[in-house]
């Protein structure tokens, strides 16, 4: 964090500690928030781990609406919102946004005690919630395998018994912005209720479309939920909860930061090259799925149930049963010409079983012990549509048609017609061959000729993924109270799971431009027989049937991935995996309201496959496995309330040493999983609230996170997604005003540097062979920043309707969200810009 902005800090919290001394009331206290991370209910203050528990009304205080606005207000957590068809979740560095159906995420996300980590099915909407609860550090013991290094857990409101009321809720401002919510609980009878809410929010987009039509980075959301409780006496409680939601937001604005967006037919400079000024995408028709944007689905049912055998034990058992399918269509180049756009289809469904024992008599031990069991079967189904005579010309660095003596700047790129040039084309593959094999081989001016004759305008490949997962868990965690200050805990966590991953490619008209490059590689090897082979290739490529050949002519070849047996066949392979997790932590009461503690814990993410396709047309794909990662946890922490209950506060400090981190890497057009080694964390998190009046509240977190890889070609490298420093500040402020009470909420977030991938854009690890295009600047990154927010509300005297107006990003701050992506794979990084500032006002009404 910057040396103005900590002393600011330094300098707030001693002011106002002063001022609440000199101000102090008898009586007012801050309001503690009961958790149930370790499995059990207990005071936050007492949990010996690092968390951050936020009630419903917190949540609303702070205008948290969606998951995305969560992230700066608890130390350690990022959260990364492309759409909500691609989010990314980061604790202390470690990020968890792949979205392929290979891996198991990094960080856990959960709904009301469900696995809900897959990337499609995570990102939900958080409304009449109970309390989100984030829990930092590996917490395998406690969460599952898949929280290597924390988990969130989304506690939604459930049916109360005996009790009437609920709630409805709007908004409306700045960019067509509107949301209502809405709850209501009814009781049935002394034993059985029911509580219904739901949410629709909707927002234009924020990037506009240079090139007409509905703007980009819009929101298009709503969802609904049912609970049924059911508790006929005080042994038994069951909660049945259903939740739906559907996505369709507009397309996401990867926007190109080397080109210009243009007019694809008179080449027309539109707009600016900063990713929040108008962006000029266009997907082909040969999807026939309509514009871009994301339509997705995510439902699920959770069945909840307690059973107390005696007063000292209980039963917790878990069902539950989801459902996701989404599609996402984007133009993956980041300008208007035809390059390259993309289809992401995926569909899963998953089920899981948990049945846990708690015990506690009072005594001197308590704890839990249980098992479950997990699968899902997920489904990927990727197209992707290149324009050969555009994709030739980015390979070649001839985007602006410098050839041609069009006079362009390098950052305009040329009109469509420049790239209907067969002599230009032909030019290019020349050079392009040429360059693919050393010099070794240049096609003759008919072989050019007549491959450029055959480059089309919408060549079409798919490739297929599939995983089927199956795991099975035992644990158990007992806590042992050794003194009356002195608890001792340990936990233990064992692990099996099968899964079966698949990999298909499917070529649907044979690559001119691919097989120029094929043959360039072939040629490299410089012998006789290969460059007869490759003379024979561009001889075939080079006919007027080039796209008729039969595969035994002519190989069928693809531009990213060369097709699978018969042109599309699943290649299985099957990982078996067994290990354990395990956490031992101390915890010292100093006082009631005071405790230390200390920890140690071993995470661990199970191996993953890292899925190609084949060298060659027709061969066997790549189905590697990179080893499963492990972390060793070091971690003590103080928490406390003071000053009569006025003031809260923890500290943590905290190193993790990671074995076989596990990161992605780029090999030509594909991002794949590999071993990246060692990689080593460390840093401090604070958080606490102070009331010196009963008028006010404050609140305050920092973190800061040192993460660098150790080994291998990323060795010194920022974890992604990961700022050394961050902070927060916020306050409530009530005061009485015209016969009511208002509300002033001001909040302030920053955040230091973050890369937004692990090689840190850095030009020398992004060169041929590893890229297929060079990236010679280092520029996906986005410096520190800081937004400011705030809400104004009034409530009037004894009344139920609160009237409310709000600011989000107040002074309206330019920043990225995301920069690389797919484009980064031909040397076409695009950059996506984060939300403006939006003005609205709310309207918020109890009833009972």
């Amino acid at each position: 964090m910057s040396g103005r902005f900590a002393q600011l800090c330094a300098v707030s919290v001693l002011a106002i500690t002063a001022a609440g001394a000199a101000r102090a009331q008898e009586g007012v206290a801050l309001e503690e928030v009961v958790v149930t991370a370790q499995k059990r209910p207990e005071r936050a203050l007492e949990a010996p781990l690092a968390i951050t528990a936020l009630t419903g009304a917190r949540l609303d205080e702070l205008g948290v609406r969606e998951l995305s606005d969560l992230g700066p207000m608890v130390p350690g957590l990022l959260v990364q919102n492309q759409s909500p068809n691609n989010p990314g979740y980061a604790i202390r560095g470690v990020t968890s946004d792949n979205s392929n159906v290979f891996e198991t995420p990094r960080v856990s996300l959960f709904q009301d005690g469900v696995n809900i980590s897959k990337a499609q099915a995570s990102y939900v909407e958080l409304f009449d919630m109970d309390r989100v609860e984030v829990v930092r550090g590996p917490q395998s013991t406690l969460f599952g395998r898949e929280a290597l290094i924390g988990g969130v857990n989304l506690i939604q409101r459930k049916a109360a018994l005996r009790t009437f009321d609920g709630y409805l809720h709007g908004e409306a401002g700045e960019l067509g912005y509107r949301m209502g919510e809405g709850a209501v609980n009814l009781p049935v009878s002394d034993d059985l209720a029911l509580r219904f809410a739901g949410r629709i929010r909707q927002r234009d987009g924020y990037v506009k479309n240079a090139l007409g039509g509905e703007a980009f980075q819009s929101a298009d959301s709503w969802a609904v939920r049912g609970g049924l409780k059911y508790a006929p006496g005080e042994r038994f409680n069951a909660d049945l909860i259903v939740n739906y939601q559907e996505d369709h937001p507009a397309g996401t604005a990867f926007k190109s930061h080397n080109f210009s967006p243009t007019d694809p037919v008179s080449g027309q400079v539109l707009a600016g090259l900063a990713p929040w000024q108008p962006a000029a995408l266009a997907v082909p028709a040969a999807f026939n799925v309509g514009p871009q944007g994301v339509d997705r689905t995510v439902g699920g049912v959770t069945g909840l149930f307690d059973y107390k055998l005696t007063d000292a034990l209980t039963v917790h058992a878990i069902s539950a049963w989801r459902r996701y399918t989404s599609r996402e269509v984007f133009d993956a180049d980041g300008t208007s010409l035809p390059l390259l756009s993309i289809m992401h289809e995926e569909r899963g469904d998953q089920w899981s079983q948990e049945l846990r024992f708690n015990y506690d008599d009072g005594g001197r031990v308590r704890g839990f012990a249980g098992g479950s069991l997990f699968h899902s079967a997920d489904h990927e189904f990727v197209p992707l549509d290149f324009d050969e005579r555009v994709s030739l010309a980015q390979l070649t660095g001839q985007l602006n048609a410098s050839a041609l003596g069009l006079g362009l700047p390098a950052t305009t790129p040329a009109p469509m017609a420049a790239f209907g040039n067969t002599a230009f084309n032909a030019a290019l593959l020349r050079g392009l061959v040429a360059a693919q094999s050393g010099g070794r081989l240049v096609p003759s001016a008919a072989q050019a000729a007549g491959m450029a004759a055959n480059l089309v305008a919408n060549h079409f490949e798919a490739n297929r993924l599939t995983n089927a997962l199956t795991a099975a868990d035992l644990f158990a965690d007992i806590t042992f109270k050794a003194t009356d200050k002195l608890e001792l805990t340990g936990g233990l966590r064992y692990s099996h799971e099968r899964a079966t991953t698949g990999f298909g490619a499917t070529v649907y008209d044979r690559s001119v431009l691919g097989g120029a490059v094929a043959a360039g590689q072939v040629a490299s090897a410089g012998t006789p027989a290969a460059l007869a082979q490759a003379n024979a290739i561009l001889n075939a490529l080079a006919s007027p049937a080039a796209k008729t050949l039969p595969p035994s002519a002519l190989p069928l070849f693809g531009l990213t991935d060369q097709p699978t047996a018969n042109n599309g066949d699943l290649a299985k392979g099957t990982t078996r995996d067994t290990g354990f997790a395990w956490r031992a932590v101390a915890r010292y009461s100093i006082t009631a309201d005071q405790s230390l503690y200390a920890s140690y814990a071993r995470g661990r993410r199970p191996p993953v496959q890292s899925a190609g396709g084949p060298s060659v047309p027709f061969g066997a794909p790549s189905l590697g496995v990179v080893p499963a990662e492990k972390v060793d946890s070091y971690e003590a922490g103080a928490k406390g309330v003071f000053l009569d209950r006025r003031l809260m506060a923890d500290v943590a400090v905290f190193t993790y040493r990671y074995s076989h981190f596990q990161t992605v890497e780029q090999q030509g057009v594909r991002f794949l999983a590999t071993d990246a080694g060692r990689a080593r964390s460390y840093g401090l998190e604070a958080q606490g609230a102070f009331k010196p009046t009963d008028d006010l509240t404050l609140y305050a977190t920092y973190a800061h996170n040192h993460a660098r890889l150790k080994s291998g070609a990323y060795a010194g490298n920022h974890f992604r997604l990961s700022p050394d420093d961050s902070g927060s500040f916020s306050a409530v402020w009530r005061l009485p005003l015209a016969g009511g009470n208002l509300k002033v909420q001001p909040s302030y977030t920053w955040q230091s540097m973050v890369f937004f991938s692990d090689n840190n854009d850095k030009p020398a690890l992004q060169q041929p062979p590893n890229a297929l295009v060079a990236d010679n600047v280092q520029d996906e990154l986005q410096k520190g920043y800081g937004l400011a927010n705030l809400r104004v509300s009034w409530t009037p005297e004894g009344g139920r309707a609160t009237v409310e107006v709000f600011a989000s990003n107040l002074f309206d701050k330019k920043y990225i969200i995301d920069a690389g992506n797919t484009g980064d794979a031909f040397g076409l990084p695009s950059f996506i810009a984060g939300p403006p500032r939006i003005v609205g006002v709310g309207l918020y009404w109890r009833f009972q």
